[in-house]
């Protein structure tokens, strides 16, 4: 395998991947939001099932059932450590970080048993996921995000192309000190923040939608759409799956051998 150039201080990595990917069927979970739905999946049926964050917050829902909610999700995970991903969305991190990133909804009189929960467990979390050239977030990965993020970590490369290990960079950084952590959580114009262009938990539809990455199938949630829906680019293409608002649906990648 090949390994690229570094820039963080300790043990950061990007590799190529394994391109020799059997057959895999998984399934996306996006944007709870408190709801117990996830539940009717039958999680038997797929290879890995993968959970696009927002566990928390809500218009809906009181505190004890998000509560209870998450953790239910995190004890599938321990059962199923293998099969179940567990991505932090921009709601999550506001308790996974406290008192940092903070977004809308945030409920002061959840945080003392969310941010507890989420500290015993915060191994079982992560920024990215990949399979192949399917790579998995919260709100997506845009060229010009990753290009500034690239250069201040130090791991400046031209482009990201097929077998490209992202997920791996991203779940490295936020394993490492406050001050590359802090870059995955930027938040763009569009959604009200400081920060030149949103990251993978922030990122806004309208900056996703025409900078997505080239070599990539990202498939994403926080944005709300009515149904599924996949923009095409010449070598990669963004898939919205936060439906849950409107109906109950899960998201489906087969992924060929």
């Amino acid at each position: 395998m090949k390994k690229a150039p570094t820039g963080f201080p300790v043990g950061a990595f990007l590799y190529l991947i394994n391109l020799n990917v059997i057959e895999m069927k998984l399934l996306t979970i996006s944007d709870l939001h408190g709801r117990t739905v996830w539940k009717e999946a039958n999680i038997d049926q797929y290879d890995r099932v993968i959970f696009l964050g927002d566990y928390t917050d809500s218009h809906i829902f009181d505190n004890e059932t998000i509560f209870k909610n998450l953790l239910d999700i995190i004890w599938l995970k321990h059962q199923n450590p293998h099969k179940v991903v567990l991505l932090i969305g921009n709601h999550d991190a506001q308790y996974l970080h406290f008192p940092y990133y903070r977004c809308s909804g945030f409920r002061e009189g959840a945080k003392a048993e969310l941010s507890s929960l989420f500290g015993m467990n915060a191994s079982l979390f992560q920024i990215a996921h990949q399979e192949g050239d399917y790579l998995f977030s919260h709100a997506g990965v845009t060229k010009k995000w990753l290009a500034h993020f690239l250069v201040k970590t130090g791991n400046e490369l031209n482009e990201c192309t097929f077998g490209y290990n992202l997920a791996g960079l991203l779940n490295e950084a936020h394993r490492q000190e406050e001050r590359f952590r802090s870059l995955l959580f930027d938040v763009g114009p569009k959604r009200g923040g400081v920060n030149a262009f949103g990251g993978p938990i922030w990122a806004d539809r309208s900056e996703t939608s025409t900078d997505f990455l080239m070599g990539f199938q990202q498939v994403v949630g926080h944005t709300p759409v009515s149904d599924f829906s996949t923009i095409y680019g010449d070598s990669g293409s963004i898939t919205y799956t936060d439906v849950l608002q409107t109906k109950t649906a899960f998201y489906e990648v087969i992924i060929p051998d």
